[in-house]
This record gives C-alpha cells, sequence and structure tokens, in this order.
C-alpha cells in the first residue's frame, strides 16, 4: 500500500431543504390556513480519526465529499428530512488546514477524535411561520441556506516517540530492523527508505515505544532538496530525537560537521525541532577502524553535553544500553502546551 501523507480536497456540505407553500384542504374545514412545513437542514462535513488507518490514500483517489441536501417541507406543517452527513475517516495524526489561509482547522491526535468541518445550511421556513391576523394567507416560504465549502489541506504526521533521523546510509534502517519487529528495506546506496517506517520496541517489564524511521536528510531539505521536505513534519510529533551518525572508516565526511548539517536543516524548518532532547548514537561501531571518527564525535558530545552511544545493528553491541536510556529518558520526557507528543505507553 502507498504511504500517502499529503492531499488536497474539496469539501461541501449540504444546502438546507426549501420550506413549503402549503393551504389545509380539508373536507368541512373552510378556509384551513397555511400548513407549510419546514425544509431539512443540509448535511455536515465531519472528520474522524482512527486507528485502523495509517495513510491518507483514500482521499488521494477521492478529491470532492458532499453531504447530502436538506428535503423540502411538505404540507400539513411535515419538517423535511435532514440531509446525511459526511463522515471522512483519516489517521490518527491527521491536521486539517485551511488551503486558502493555511488555518489550522482541527488536530485529530488519538483514535475516535472527531471535528465537524463543514456545517450543513439550515432549512427554510415554511409559510405556516408567517401568518399574521393581517397577513392570514402567506404565499411566500423561507429558502434553504447554502451549506459551507472549503478547501483543505489534510496532513498526516506520524504519532512516534522516538525520531530516527540522520543522513542516506547512516543506519537508520538497519537499526530498526534490529531493535523492533519493522522491516524497512534495507541496502547499501543512498535513499533506500522513501518513506517513514514505524517500529514498536518492546521492553522486559512489558512496555513498549514507538520508533520513527525518517527518509534520509540532506543539506537543503527544508527546501525540498531530497525527501526531508516531504518528512520533516512528522518529527514534529516525536518526544525524542536519536541522531544516527556513521562513524566507520568507510564514512566521508567529518562526523560531527554531518550532524551540524541535518541540526541546522532542522532549525532551519522549525526551531521547535532543535529544543526537543536528543541523543546521539554512532553507528557500524563493528568497522570504526582506528576510531579516529568515533574519538572526534565523542569529544564533541561531551563538549556540548549531548548523550553520546556507540552501537552496531549487526554484532548488537551498544543495542541493549541504548534502549535503556531512551525508555528512561521517555519516562521524564511530559507533553508541552506548544506541540503535541504522544505519551509514553
Amino acid at each position: 500500500m502507498n504511504f500517502i501523507d499529503y492531499v488536497k480536497i474539496r469539501v461541501k456540505a449540504g444546502d438546507g431543504g426549501s420550506g413549503c407553500v402549503s393551504f389545509r384542504r380539508e373536507k368541512y374545514v373552510p378556509r384551513g390556513g397555511p400548513d407549510g412545513g419546514d425544509g431539512g437542514s443540509g448535511g455536515r462535513v465531519i472528520f474522524k480519526a482512527t486507528d485502523q488507518l495509517n495513510t491518507l490514500l483514500d482521499l488521494r483517489y477521492k478529491r470532492e465529499y458532499r453531504a447530502g441536501k436538506g428535503q423540502n417541507g411538505m404540507g400539513k406543517k411535515m419538517h423535511g428530512k435532514n440531509g446525511k452527513d459526511c463522515l471522512i475517516k483519516v489517521p490518527a495524526g491527521t491536521v486539517i488546514k485551511d488551503a486558502e489561509t493555511e488555518n489550522v482547522l482541527a488536530d485529530l491526535y488519538k483514535n475516535g477524535d472527531e471535528v465537524i468541518i463543514a456545517r450543513g445550511g439550515r432549512g427554510g421556513l415554511g409559510n405556516a411561520h408567517f401568518a399574521t391576523p393581517a397577513r392570514q394567507a402567506p404565499r411566500f416560504a423561507q429558502e434553504g441556506e447554502a451549506g459551507e465549502s472549503k478547501n483543505l489541506v489534510v496532513e498526516l504526521k506520524l504519532i512516534a516517540d522516538v525520531g530516527l533521523i540522520g543522513l542516506p546510509n547512516a543506519g537508520k534502517s538497519t537499526l530498526l530492523s534490529v531493535i523492533s519487529a519493522a522491516r524497512p528495506k534495507i541496502a547499501d546506496y543512498p535513499f533506500t527508505t522513501l518513506v517513514p517506517v514505524l517500529g514498536v520496541v518492546k521492553l522486559e517489564d512489558y512496555r513498549s515505544f514507538v520508533v520513527a524511521d525518517i527518509p534520509g536528510l540532506i543539506e537543503g531539505a527544508h527546501r525540498g532538496a531530497g525527501l526531508g521536505f516531504q518528512f520533516l513534519r512528522h518529527i514534529e510529533r516525536t518526544s525524542l530525537l536519536l541522531h544516527l551518525v556513521d562513524i566507520s572508516e568507510m564514512g566521508k565526511g567529518d562526523p560531527v560537521e554531518d550532524y551540524k548539517r541535518i541540526r541546522r536543516e532542522l532549525e532551519l524548518y522549525s526551531p521547535l525541532l532543535v529544543k526537543k532532547p536528543r541523543v546521539i548514537a554512532g553507528t557500524k561501531l563493528d568497522i570504526a577502524g582506528n576510531s579516529k571518527r568515533l574519538n572526534r564525535l565523542s569529544r564533541y558530545c561531551n563538549k556540548e553535553n549531548i548523550p553520546f552511544f556507540t552501537v552496531s545493528a549487526v554484532s548488537g553491541e551498544g543495542i541493549r544500553q541504548l534502549i535503556s536510556y531512551l525508555s528512561i529518558q521517555l519516562q521524564k520526557v511530559k507533553p508541552t502546551s506548544d506541540s503535541t507528543m504522544p505519551g509514553y505507553q
């Protein structure tokens, strides 16, 4: 199944039904008077979050959604039937924005959250409402109101506790496959991972936390270079960032500069991202060689007071210590009011 996390759609709530112009016609009842009923209200457009979906694929192939129209009023003061609501189900973690103003209309963060995005028009009043002593036979009724219509941007932001970030080929997918049951694509060329992948890390005390493998970022990602611009939004909901840096003798460039480049991209995309708690892990320890790159990165982390670990997904060295540290830190992290973060499970 394709991973779709950004779509543009149009929604239209139902128009209200018109009121009825009718007069009571009954045997032996002369001049029965007006008895036109009211029109029904138009249906609403409702978004609801569900854990049964993990992509916006359904919205990709249907770009317009309409709620039902209200039924017109009828004689004998019969009220028209209300229009049927249009219910759109989306994955938990979906943000809905107005496409024209870019204002956030709703953030459906957890399963069961729902919001009315477009309200239906009110039904018109029948002519029975307009009868007065001076106007006993009104021959007019009220028309129904038009339902709201909106152009929307629907974005999915994955809900995860830990976000795996780093340059392409830093070992993110390999690490995720070792610490969880996830099976991302792994290869020895850049941009192997084309979509974010979630994995659940299970701990010995029956707790767990969710890790998201974010596709490889490169310099200029905040402007759309590489894949980063598409998936940087998924880091916004994470409670903690795990930055992987290649410390192997096969690595290219300076490991500290590799870290700084990605950190700079996060800051340019959103200053809030660099305020998140972070951990640096030097990967591919099994082929670290003379440890020159490892020592360079370790000294920098000590100087900047950044937690630093070295791991090897192949031999398993350092994995247990890293997972234990992440679980302890996640218990300390609490959601803030200006950025929604998932709670620790």
